[in-house]
């Protein structure tokens, strides 16, 4: 997993991270999690589950509300965290190591395309995530 200077950003809270084979992993921002407070219940998407950008596909709750959280780029989930599910929490502790789901994006080109509409770090922070 890389550093979250080089994640990107949605508008929406989420993360994601494009690693080297070209899946991009799936987070919630540090501002989410302190906005949420303590994270209790995280219902995830499904396995196999095609996804489009910006697309509300899974629910993370705490003490305090549930809030969606979205794809940030289209494609199909492939892979969910089993520890997130056993201790969701680790998302407050953690926000930019505690990986929610992997999608497998749609195609190199879509990938791209997508990405450009989500934010750098710089951007996110001094914005939605500010």
């Amino acid at each position: 997993m890389n550093q979250p200077d080089t994640f990107k950003f949605a508008e929406t809270h989420e993360w994601a991270d494009i690693e080297s084979d070209g899946l991009v992993w799936v987070g919630i921002s540090n501002h989410a999690q302190e906005a949420l407070g303590d994270v209790m219940f995280f219902q995830a998407p499904k396995l196999g589950q095609q996804v489009k950008q910006g697309e509300a596909i899974a629910v993370i709750e705490s003490v305090k509300a549930a809030s969606d959280i979205h794809a940030p780029i289209s494609g199909e989930i492939i892979e969910l965290n089993a520890d997130v599910d056993a201790a969701p929490e680790s998302v407050n502790e953690k926000p930019y190591s505690t990986w929610l789901f992997k999608i497998k994006p749609l195609s190199n080109e879509a990938l791209h395309s997508e990405l450009s509409q989500l934010l750098s770090q710089e951007a996110y922070n001094s914005g939605p995530g500010a």
